[in-house]
């Protein structure tokens, strides 16, 4: 069973934004804005690379989806950040629908596999628990009686937190959430033509089956102020963390606060164009 998850990282879409511009060119020119560029780098360093990288069940795919168009210093920077993570496989499009460019990454990636496939999504300013993989396969597994009639299964986590990053740490929420893109992986069969990019994430229950564990947290959802959708930010004020909270992190995520404090300590570098 292969496990394959996937990211866009500032890929330059036809659509696919609440924030609309007249031209791809348009588009190109806000998402490599440098400090636009630095703020993503800071939340994929702080939260999705490190929880990709120390996922317990190491057997999985991860595509980072980016422009063919971006720039070389920042191309070169994902590549180094990334390198020492076997599972991370970065994959340029052209510009095309975000969904489109998506579904064509993961088929690509599957090949002519002629085995199940559990396939997630996760924006490159979120996290996942580092047992993400190993709780989506034993979900697969424990299920497999239940769904053997059924094409398509989802597996959702409600339990997460929501966080906003600063040079003075994390502050947080936990919450309860509904069908977050975030929380979600979906099984599909051999040969299947669609992937997880076909459905709306908030929509999944209404076309299959769904599997929920309402209890582990298994997710950090990050607010600030380029978020594109907004989630998260109705859910109450966020605390810095405790003690406890700081060891859950480290340990469930992989999320280190001190970390997160360097990181955004840091000045914005300057984009060399060279």
């Amino acid at each position: 069973m292969r496990v394959i998850g996937i990211c866009r990282f500032s890929y330059p879409a036809i659509g696919g934004f609440k924030r609309m511009h007249e031209s791809v060119t348009e588009r190109e020119a806000y998402l490599y804005d440098p400090e636009r560029m630095d703020l993503r780098f800071r939340h994929f360093e702080a939260l999705t690379l490190p929880s990709i990288a120390k996922q317990l069940d190491p057997r999985f795919t991860f595509l980072v989806l980016v422009g063919e168009s971006l720039p070389r210093p920042y191309l070169d920077r994902l590549r180094d950040i990334t390198a020492d993570v076997p599972q991370i496989r970065i994959v340029a499009k052209e510009p095309m629908k975000h969904r489109l460019a998506m579904q064509l990454a993961i088929q690509e990636e599957l090949g002519d596999d002629t085995t199940d496939s559990i396939q997630f999504r996760l924006d490159d300013d979120d996290a996942v628990g580092v047992g993400f993989v190993r709780a989506v396969r034993r979900m697969a597994r424990n299920s497999a009686p239940l769904r053997k009639s059924w094409p398509n299964m989802a597996f959702e986590f409600r339990s997460g937190y929501t966080v906003r990053l600063s040079p003075e740490g994390i502050a947080a929420r936990p919450v309860q959430t509904q069908f977050w893109a975030c929380g979600l992986a979906v099984l599909f069969r051999p040969g299947a033509q669609k992937t997880v990019m076909n459905y709306a994430h908030h929509k999944l229950h209404e076309k299959m089956p769904t599997l929920i564990e309402p209890t582990w947290p298994m997710y950090i959802r990050a607010v600030h102020d380029d978020n594109d959708s907004g989630a998260g930010a109705r859910h109450g004020e966020l605390q810095p963390l405790d003690a406890k909270t700081r060891q859950e992190f480290q340990k469930r995520f992989n999320v280190d606060e001190d970390h997160v404090k360097a990181l955004f300590s840091a000045p914005v570098a300057p984009r060399d164009t060279a």
